[in-house]
């Protein structure tokens, strides 16, 4: 981890960072508050040069949900990955479409396989699974079901 980058971090972002942590590979893990995503996300773009968003992604830990970012900068020639904790029950974050428009389907996948929904998202609907489906299949209370269980809304093409 470059040494400096920690410090950087926590001048830059203050109180809205709630740790700095080594993550090999990377420049570290910032874990920061859920509530002040949109300024993270700003200053990791405007302040910091992670000008590329390459993955979102979101974990089920049963009492409480994390979702994280993949974040890359061409100036540092290195990784950064956000992440944030949110309540298991009504898991919602701000979007960060409007900060790196890649989020658009990544965050669409997130929320059909996890449940994480994201607020003020553009288009927010089904990507890979079919329209009407109600389960998420990442969810660790996820239980496959027989087919005749099922009912799917399902479009004619």
């Amino acid at each position: 981890m470059e040494a400096e980058f920690p410090a950087l971090v926590s001048a830059r972002l203050g109180d809205r960072v709630a740790a700095v942590e080594v993550f090999p590979g990377t420049l570290g893990r910032v874990r920061f508050r859920a509530d002040a995503a949109l300024d993270v996300f700003r200053s990791m773009r405007d302040d910091l040069a992670f000008d590329h968003l390459s993955m979102i992604g979101g974990i089920d830990w049963v009492d409480h949900r994390e979702v994280f970012y993949v974040l890359w900068s061409d100036a540092r020639r290195a990784y950064v990955i956000l992440s944030t904790d949110l309540p298991a029950e009504n898991p919602h974050i701000e979007s960060a479409t409007c900060i790196w428009p890649a989020a658009n389907w990544h965050e669409r996948e997130t929320w059909e396989m996890v449940d994480i929904h994201f607020d003020h998202h553009p288009d927010l609907r089904h990507l890979l699974m079919p329209d009407g489906y109600v389960f998420h299949p990442l969810l660790r209370s996820f239980k496959l079901h027989e087919p005749e269980e099922l009912e799917v809304k399902t479009r004619n093409v």
